[in-house]
């Protein structure tokens, strides 16, 4: 266009490729008329490896659907299935189903042994509730889960036992929110000295820990568990839930409990995490040195924890029988 504008107001051929930067031939050929722009042959596109995947992909998508489950998630699932290739054709295959979310805030680092991050989560709401105890290791990032449909102050206390057989000991302190269920007035004997719930105060006595409880509205100084509450929804409860949906089954506390020592043990624990750089497994190890022993009561008594790898399950812990799982949960997640 600018060639054939400078022509037109009298400019010679030399003066227009001076001006322009081009050569005097590129000039004579699109004053001569020629196409302004490359001619390009349409591309086939090439087959990838994900090809044969694709139509799974977007069934477990729309399973999961409102939820999301994380690229990792289904590469695993398809590698089970045969996918040979890298996790980067996947990412681009998935974009356009994904909302983006902002990433959370950076998180405080403590010792070993120093602290345990306890919260619990709504999976699901309504008259069949899903909630989840979570509790955190804060230097390993190792986490215990034990689902539960109540949120009260024998949840908790049930939460925090498992948590400590689980681990094989008692950290120095435990943070929580202000929830009713731990705490029954803040500053109530000066500042930071509050009233327990009187349960929650025995069993700190108990185990020898101290409890905390975050300042109100400052929630990210709890980030650690929950940060991992977002990652077991998504790494954990939607895949599952979405295998027993194609199933026509429903996802409840038992078939919840049943499945997630496996996946922490195989999955959660065996990540490299993105803040410490380092398995938790690994981690666990070593923070597993420095913890508190168990008082002697509890070293007797089994743990109300999940099953771990290897476990056997009892068949009435189940609202179906334990080969349905299985059968289901075969490849996935």
């Amino acid at each position: 266009m600018e060639i054939r504008v400078l022509a037109r107001q009298g400019h010679s051929i030399k003066a227009i490729a001076r001006e322009l930067g081009v050569s005097r031939n590129t000039v004579r050929k699109y004053l001569r008329g020629e196409s302004y722009l490359p001619a390009y042959r349409s591309r086939t596109p090439r087959p990838t490896k994900l090809d044969p995947f694709t139509d799974y992909l977007r069934e477990r998508v729309a399973a999961a659907h409102p939820r999301w489950i994380p690229a990792t998630v289904l590469l695993r699932e398809i590698q089970e299935r045969g996918y040979e290739g890298g996790i980067s054709q996947l990412k681009v295959f998935l974009a356009p189903f994904k909302k983006r979310e902002a990433e959370p805030v950076v998180r405080f680092e403590t010792d070993a042994g120093q602290q345990m991050q306890a919260d619990f989560t709504t999976i699901r709401r309504g008259r069949e509730p899903l909630k989840a105890f979570v509790a955190t290791l804060g230097y390993s990032r190792a986490t215990f889960v034990l689902f539960s449909v109540r949120e009260d102050s024998p949840a908790w206390l049930e939460g925090l036992r498992g948590a400590f057989a689980y681990f094989g000991g008692v950290p120095a302190e435990v943070l929580f929110d202000n929830a009713s269920s731990i705490i029954t007035e803040r500053d109530a004997y000066g500042a930071g000295q509050h009233r327990w719930q009187r349960e929650l105060a025995a069993l700190a006595e108990e185990y020898g820990f101290r409890p905390r409880v975050c300042r109100p509205y400052r929630a990210r100084t709890k980030g650690k568990v929950e940060r991992f509450n977002r990652y077991l929804k998504e790494s954990f409860v939607t895949p599952l839930a979405a295998t027993l949906k194609s199933a026509g089954l429903h996802l409840d506390v038992e078939a919840a409990n049943a499945h997630v020592g496996r996946w922490l043990e195989e999955v959660a624990h065996q990540r490299v995490h993105g803040t410490t750089g380092v398995k938790p497994a690994v981690r666990l190890a070593e923070e597993r040195e420095v913890l508190l022993p168990l008082p002697a009561a509890a070293q007797a008594v089994p743990a109300a924890a999940p099953q771990r790898a290897g476990q056997v399950l009892p068949y009435e812990s189940l609202q179906h029988p334990l080969a349905v799982y299985e059968a289901l949960l075969e490849g996935a997640a």
